[in-house]
């Protein structure tokens, strides 16, 4: 299969000192070669923040 399954952590909250926020998400693995970057909530921040792919 092409779709990939992909972690998201957050890129803040290691800065702040706080437990960063990961999430779950796929990509398709022949149309999107780069790491993936979003805009998601992070609850320990209790604001949305960039999240970026790690390994997984």
């Amino acid at each position: 299969m092409a779709r990939e399954l992909i972690i998201l952590e957050c890129s803040e909250a290691r800065k702040e000192g706080k437990s960063p926020s990961r999430y779950f998400s796929t990509r398709n693995k022949k149309t999107q070669q780069e790491k993936v970057e979003k805009k998601k909530y992070n609850p320990a921040l209790k604001r949305h923040t960039l999240h970026k792919e790690i390994k997984g």
